[in-house]
């Protein structure tokens, strides 16, 4: 799915609430409401900036955030190539295979019927 990343058109499809970052900083940082969370309605993208001193700049730089995320959800899937197994690969999983089975035959109890000894 394809989504707009103009920021005229992103501006109108995302709910910007702003909120007090937490950490050091000070009375600035415990007053005012200087970081910013963008959620974008059509693709469930929620993207926050708290860096910055100035709302202004953490709006600013969310918006860029969520750009670089809807370009990166814009881009297609690369196709994986089908490869063949290796050789050496497919013998080495033979010979743990062998190793594996002989450990379990040495595990089998011993037959102690003398009748079936003579055969």
């Amino acid at each position: 799915m394809k989504y707009d990343t103009n920021p005229e058109i992103l501006k109108k499809q995302v709910i910007i609430e702003t909120f007090r970052s937490s950490g050091p900083g000070g009375q600035r940082k415990n007053k005012v409401e200087t970081s910013v969370r963008l959620k974008h309605l059509p693709s469930g993208i929620t993207v926050t900036a708290t860096e910055h001193r100035l709302q202004s700049h953490n709006l600013r730089l969310a918006f860029e955030r969520l750009r670089d995320r809807l370009k990166k959800l814009n881009q297609p899937r690369r196709r994986r190539i089908p490869t063949s197994v290796p050789v050496r690969a497919v013998e080495i999983k033979k010979e743990g295979k062998k190793m594996l089975s002989g450990k379990k035959r040495l595990r089998r109890k011993i037959d102690q019927h003398p009748d079936r000894w003579e055969e």
